[in-house]
């Protein structure tokens, strides 16, 4: 990675809403263990339909500011296309029930972000300033 402190995540699963909710998984992976941290509560987001790329930058961007701003930390995601756009659930829990074990993310870099179909699915690969 360009700085020491970036990360660099990649996710992959059957369709592009399932993917965006395993990079939103992953990224989270790299900087808490969420296993076995239970919700305490479950936030609905609604994202504008854009291209798929400017979905996976809006989505990650969204949980660092939650992040940020609220403390919370996402156990569990799923996302479903909506009318005109996508509908995200984030069951989340705070920053304080959860071991930090990494550096925590600041931004989405869009340098080498890619989302898209591929022979198994979709995949996506996305660079995220730590």
């Amino acid at each position: 990675m360009p700085h020491p402190g970036d990360i660099r995540i990649e996710a992959w699963a059957a369709c592009r809403e399932h993917c965006l909710a395993e990079a939103v998984l992953a990224m989270v992976e790299c900087f808490a263990d969420v296993s076995g941290v239970r919700p305490t509560a479950v936030d609905q987001v609604w994202l504008a339909e854009a291209s798929d790329d400017d979905l996976l930058a809006s989505l990650l961007d969204e949980v660092i500011f939650r992040l940020e701003a609220y403390g919370q930390v996402p156990v569990d995601v799923e996302a479903d296309e909506a009318d005109g756009g996508l509908d995200v659930r984030l069951a989340v829990t705070g920053v304080a029930d959860v071991a930090i074990t990494g550096a925590v993310p600041t931004a989405v870099a869009w340098d080498e972000l890619r989302i898209g179909p591929d022979p198994y699915g979709w995949s996506c690969a996305v660079r995220v300033d730590a």
